[in-house]
């Protein structure tokens, strides 16, 4: 399988904020937010593997900015780094007020995406070959961001994460 590049996977998704998608004080609700999220994240995943994707994990998510009733919401998701048969998918997120012709960062944060075969099982997906400065940084840092979502997830224990041990161990 040949390595596929960061760019082939890029997508960008725009909504328009509704008053159905805001809470009680005109802001955009987080859950609809995470919804346009993931799905955008899908997209750039299956664009990689060309292959149907399912959620795996959803890394931390926190709001710099809310985005407002009647705002533009612009989602932009790439690949960071294919794994064996998951891939770690970079989402950023801004808010358009286009009355007052700004943008302003809202959030980013890294989703997980796994390849499913047509019997719904875990199907190996090809490499990542970044590119760009910001390809490479972001690749560099998936394998720890993933040793991190093991051991949260249970999956790893913390002694068998080499890449998070050599942050704070010395060697010697």
């Amino acid at each position: 399988m040949e390595p596929r590049l960061a760019s082939e996977s890029f997508i960008v998704m725009n909504e328009l904020v509704l008053p159905n998608d805001t809470n009680t004080f005109g802001n955009l609700m987080g859950g609809r937010l995470m919804y346009w999220m993931d799905i955008a994240g899908s997209i750039s995943a299956a664009k990689h593997c060309n292959a149907p994707c399912m959620t795996a994990s959803v890394d931390n998510l926190s709001f710099k900015n809310p985005i407002k009733l009647g705002n533009l919401v612009h989602i932009e998701a790439k690949m960071s780094r294919a794994f064996t048969t998951s891939m770690e998918i970079h989402i950023k997120v801004w808010g358009e007020d286009m009355l007052h012709q700004y943008h302003y960062e809202s959030n980013e944060a890294y989703f997980t995406f796994v390849a499913l075969d047509p019997n719904g099982k875990p199907r190996a997906v090809p490499q990542l070959k970044p590119e760009t400065e910001e390809e490479v940084r972001l690749y560099e840092g998936a394998l720890r961001r993933r040793q991190l979502r093991l051991i949260l997830g249970g999956k790893m224990k913390p002694a068998d994460a080499s890449e998070l041990k050599a942050l704070f161990v010395p060697e010697g």
